[in-house]
């Protein structure tokens, strides 16, 4: 989830790290797999399209002029990456650190049926795990972070008992104008927009839209975040696009249909994690702005997809919103220290700072709000999380609580630092009757380890829970396991995937909608086997916190970001 921030020094040429095998990070050693032991280790492989994909664009045709204008821009561009190259690139946009060994692209793969199985898949699981993730579709010819990749979602589907695999890019239009081109031209929003060259990289970017070489009015968002499915779609996001629609056939295989503005109800772009409220079947959501007022806005769509008016979030300043909370009554919104400062690329900078001035806070709001001036805010200084896991309410103390990862340093994920990420799960208490709060970890010190991406029982989302399930981010930047932690006492049950196995986010899929227990259900997870090079589907009883059901997948499946499942009832009502 995290990008890899080491401390050491690393070359900034990607092609020097095709054979590394080992980062010293900023909290331990990563070991890469090596190629000795690897079977067919994948040096980076620009990944292929499906050539039954009709939608594959043929090479553009360009006038005289706008021949002229790309290669007098394109002189310049190789310039441009020339002088970068020069210095060491930081940790954070150096791709030979950002996406090395697991963190590496992979090709499609169309669907692979009757997938071998070893235990047995609970017969409750009918349907589509679907997990997001970066997946850069050209070699990197100069900064890239992590979160840069193009977006790539990966399927499991569940039918009486046996599995399917496909993974396929969603075709963004950044993604297809680049490919028409041959070579990425679009700039990476944090790998390469630092400093000077940034300001020259966003000036070569508009002056191909001038000149007709690239079109940026339909967005430039990679899709590689999020996924949600309400009304029907299953949506992919990233928070500095529109969603993108993307249907699941029969087969299991994937589609993209289109970059989605609910029937153009939607304007301006959305965060990568919307909330969906569990008995209401409303989306709610946040969309932030870096360059011009309002800075944030917040909206929501009825369950049949019909959206509300924006409501003005007042903040002084253009800040990171990755992610929000909401309660059975009330939007909770955080307003912290990490924000954007676009003058710190004059002064050779990254747009994403760490202000230790400000003061973070969160904001409470009524779902239902046609304006903000009801809005409460509640100081909660040195707070930054970058992910919000579930609030509720607790009206005989006028409180609302909100569970969510304490990170520190604030802005470790993009910038380098040489202090050690923590991640502290923590309960953040906000009295709306005395305007304070207050702040503690939920686990011991004896029991704590980093824990970052994951959830709650979603049919409990908004509504007091017991149980979170957490990857547990060591060695850092991957996931040995996974945590359950009991909200209520702190007590803690891990799971670990296997010696030198690897995953992401925990999955959480209840057994029934309808049951009592809240932990009655599984955890889908990737698990990526780093000695043998393989990858596979790891199904645990969250229970029992006992292996079910491993799935052998066909192909690799690269360290990525969120998913959510699909019903068999919902994917014969795809729209």
């Amino acid at each position: 989830m995290a990008a890899i921030t080491p401390s050491t020094n690393t070359t900034s040429s990607w092609i020097k790290h095709k054979n590394t095998h080992q980062t010293n990070c900023s909290l331990q050693t990563i070991h890469f797999p090596k190629q000795s032991t690897i079977q067919n280790p994948p040096p980076f492989t620009v990944p292929t399209v499906r050539k039954e994909d009709s939608n594959s664009p043929s090479k553009p045709q360009w006038n005289f002029i706008q021949k002229a204008a790309a290669l007098a821009l394109d002189v310049v561009e190789n310039a441009l990456n020339v002088h970068e190259l020069e210095r060491p690139l930081p940790k954070t946009a150096d791709p030979g650190v950002q996406i090395a060994g697991n963190f590496s692209p992979v090709q499609e793969q169309p669907v692979r049926q009757r997938l071998p199985v070893t235990g047995k898949i609970p017969e409750s699981i009918q349907g589509v795990y679907v997990r997001n993730g970066a997946n850069p579709l050209f070699e990197p010819i100069a900064g890239h972070h992590f979160f840069d990749g193009d977006g790539m979602i990966h399927a499991v589907q569940f039918k009486n008992g046996s599995a399917s695999y496909a993974c396929r890019f969603t075709e963004t239009q950044r993604l297809v104008q680049e490919r028409s081109l041959g070579r990425p031209v679009f700039p990476k929003a944090i790998g390469e927009l630092h400093g000077h060259t940034g300001i020259a990289r966003l000036m070569l970017f508009y002056a191909r839209g001038m000149f007709g070489l690239v079109d940026h009015s339909r967005g430039t968002g990679v899709a590689n975040a999020g996924l949600a499915y309400f009304n029907n779609r299953l949506l992919a996001m990233s928070e500095d696009d529109l969603p993108y629609h993307v249907r699941v056939t029969a087969s299991g295989d994937l589609e993209s249909v289109e970059r989605y503005n609910f029937d153009d109800q939607l304007k301006s772009t959305m965060i990568a994690h919307p909330k969906i409220d569990p008995i209401t079947g409303e989306l709610f959501a946040l969309s932030y702005d870096v360059i011009q007022k309002p800075y944030l806005k917040y909206f929501r769509f009825s369950r049949n997809g019909h959206k509300s008016e924006d409501v003005e979030i007042p903040v002084s300043k253009p800040t990171m919103m990755h992610d929000f909370a909401i309660t059975e009554k009330f939007v909770i919104v955080p307003d912290q220290q990490v924000v954007f400062k676009m003058s710190e690329m004059i002064s050779g900078g990254s747009p994403v700072v760490y202000d230790k001035e400000k003061v973070s806070r969160f904001g409470v709001l009524d779902k239902y709000a046609k304006d903000a001036s009801s809005m409460k805010w509640v100081e909660v200084p040195d707070c930054f999380c970058f992910h919000l896991w579930n609030a509720w309410e607790e009206p005989e103390t006028d409180e609302i609580v909100v569970i969510g990862s304490c990170m520190t340093p604030p802005d470790s994920i993009f910038n380098e630092c040489d202090e050690e990420l923590k991640s502290v799960l923590s309960e953040i208490r906000l009295n709306l009757k005395t305007g304070k709060s207050s702040r503690r970890p939920i686990m011991s010190e004896r029991d704590q380890v980093n824990l970052e991406a994951g959830m709650v029982n979603r049919n409990k989302l908004g509504r007091k829970t017991r149980y979170a399930y957490l990857a547990i981010a060591e060695p850092w930047p991957k996931v040995s396991g996974f945590a359950k932690v009991d909200l209520f006492t702190g007590e803690v049950n891990k799971y670990f995937y296997g010696d030198e196995k690897y995953g992401g986010e925990p999955f959480f899929l209840p057994q029934d909608p309808n049951c009592e227990a809240e932990d009655d259900g599984y955890i889908l997870a990737f698990v990526h086997d780093e000695k043998a090079w393989k990858s596979e589907l790891q199904i645990v009883n969250a229970m029992s916190m006992k292996l079910e059901a491993t799935v052998k997948l066909p192909s690799r499946v690269p360290y990525g970001f969120h998913g959510t499942f699909i019903s068999a009832n919902n994917l014969a009502n795809q729209a």
